[in-house]
């Protein structure tokens, strides 16, 4: 994953960073299926991978295929990114280790889930009551989100073949 990393990083061809953000996508999904969430893996390979290239695909579509150079040098964005990583770096120093038993997560949101699930849903499937239920926003949230990425794609592609037809002296 840090190879594909580095090589995006470094890439100026758009179709090159299209296929290559897909792999990394992928990989994410085998790293997820790694730690015993097939759920989540399965999303990010359809989502992240399938969707979201398709998507770039579609929006390099309208675009030149290699990155234009920047007109300065991008000290800004960069010192934010650093910000934002420090300060995501910072907050994960007080999360619990990864798989403690006496982690909150494992104390008493989990135990609650398996215990109330079927009163309080009605679902008898755990991971369907806590994805439809408990976390029904989030998920509605996600398709929202994807519908309307692709809705942006499909009007872009449309406008771009009425320009071309004018054009044309269509």
């Amino acid at each position: 994953m840090a190879v594909v990393v580095v090589v995006l990083t470094r890439s100026r061809n758009l179709f090159g960073v299209v296929v290559l953000g897909g792999v990394y996508s992928f990989l994410v999904a085998t790293v997820l299926v790694a730690l015993d969430a097939v759920d989540v893996a399965m999303t990010e390979a359809s989502v992240g991978a399938g969707i979201s290239t398709v998507l770039f695909l579609g929006a390099l579509y309208l675009c030149r295929s290699e990155e234009a150079k920047p007109l300065h040098a991008p000290w800004v964005p960069l010192a934010l990114a650093l910000a934002v990583g420090a300060t995501l770096i910072y907050g994960a120093l007080g999360l619990p280790e990864f798989s403690d038993p006496s982690a909150p997560i494992h104390v008493h949101v989990a135990p609650r889930y398996l215990d109330e699930a079927l009163a309080e849903t009605g679902v008898p499937n755990i991971v369907t009551a806590v994805l439809a239920s408990y976390r029904g926003y989030d998920t509605f949230g996600e398709t929202t989100v994807v519908f309307t990425a692709g809705a942006g794609v499909v009007a872009l592609l449309r406008r771009r073949r009425g320009n071309g037809r004018k054009g044309d002296g269509a």
